[in-house]
């Protein structure tokens, strides 16, 4: 071979050998094509519905800033062992990013290492995984509300409510009777919900008195059905409808609805989460009150924290609450705040 093929044949290797290691160095700092892999629970949630729109909105603004963004979903329909196949399932599609509502948010090691030995950085929301396994791998982010307070802050509007309409406490005795519908047996929310909104009431000297709770499973239908068994049950008894959340209150509220109660045997419903639907039925009036979980605020922190772990760039701007962790605040809502919330959700 002459030497100038030699010295030819040196320089493309040469090149070829930079081209390498400049892709190896971009891969380093990360990637400005974020494919986030989205599994929840279950579809029926229509919070999570609508905080899973917001973060796909959130997403595709990024793309003003040069980045490609895709999005796949994945409903677990209330199965664990489902949503470990569909995030290897994700995994496989290429998803270099995941968002992750667990079903057990006890159970959560499967899609650890599932996600670690691939590493594909999880983005937990709404369902807060145990503090231990957040502590599994660096990788791990969680997005959601405190609990607590949004127990808190339901209780605070019963305790105004029932203070400013006397004609709450119907039979006059001089307390108020109350059921729950609760979200899940054994979930954490559900149980810290319950826990400070009746607290709530008892610490501002509300006299209250259970006559009975039904687990609806956040559900609408089943917390229709259930209303229906304990109005059966108590008749107009019941003075307090406290929900663990919107859709419940709203299942409550078609129950008497369906059996055609006049407006002054009604007794208050309140809600958590601030959907759509529970504002509406608040500016109607059919909800006394609502507590508003920030899913918008959600989403854009999950779209933040979702690019920074895949490009490499701006996770040391992100302001975490505690250890990866982002904890957006409630608020409560009137009817006034709720007209004002959807006069400013449906401008252009």
């Amino acid at each position: 071979m002459s030497v100038k093929r030699i010295t030819a044949a040196g320089v493309v290797f040469c090149m070829c050998l930079q081209l390498l290691c400049a892709c190896g160095e971009k891969q380093a700092e990360g990637t400005d094509k974020i494919c986030a892999g989205v599994a929840y629970y279950n579809q029926s949630d229509t919070f999570l519905n609508q905080l899973i729109d917001s973060l796909k909105e959130y997403l595709h603004d990024y793309e003003k800033e040069g980045y490609e963004t895709t999005m796949l979903i994945r409903d677990a329909a209330g199965s664990q062992r489902t949503q470990n196949d569909q995030v290897k399932e994700l995994i496989d599609a290429g998803c270099n990013v995941l968002c992750v509502n667990l079903v057990d948010r006890s159970d959560p090691s499967e899609i650890i290492d599932l996600a670690r030995d691939n590493d594909v950085p999880i983005i937990f929301f709404n369902r807060e995984p145990v503090a231990e396994d957040m502590l599994q791998w660096d990788r791990l982010y969680y997005v959601g509300a405190a609990a607590e307070q949004s127990g808190i802050m339901q209780g605070e509007l019963a305790v105004e409510l029932i203070r400013s309409r006397p004609q709450t406490d119907r039979n006059r005795d001089g307390k108020i009777q109350y059921v729950v519908l609760e979200g899940e047996a054994g979930h954490q929310d559900a149980i810290i919900r319950t826990e400070n909104v009746v607290n709530t009431l008892k610490s501002n000297e509300i006299e209250i008195e259970k006559l009975s709770y039904g687990i609806a499973n956040w559900n609408r239908a089943q917390a229709e059905n259930r209303m229906l068994q304990m109005i059966s049950q108590h008749q107009s008894k019941i003075e307090l409808v406290l929900a663990n959340n919107d859709d419940m209150a709203l299942g409550a509220i078609d129950a008497y609805e369906k059996l055609n109660y006049t407006e002054s045997a009604l007794p208050l419903f309140l809600g958590i989460d601030g959907t759509r639907e529970g504002l509406e039925a608040v500016i109607e009036g059919k909800l006394a009150g609502t507590v508003y979980n920030d899913k918008e605020g959600q989403a854009e922190a999950m779209a933040k924290i979702a690019v920074a772990a895949v490009s490499g760039e701006g996770m040391e701007k992100i302001e975490f609450d505690k250890d990866r962790c982002i904890y957006l605040p409630y608020f409560k809502v009137t009817k006034e705040m709720a007209e004002d919330m959807l006069r400013e959700k449906d401008q252009p």
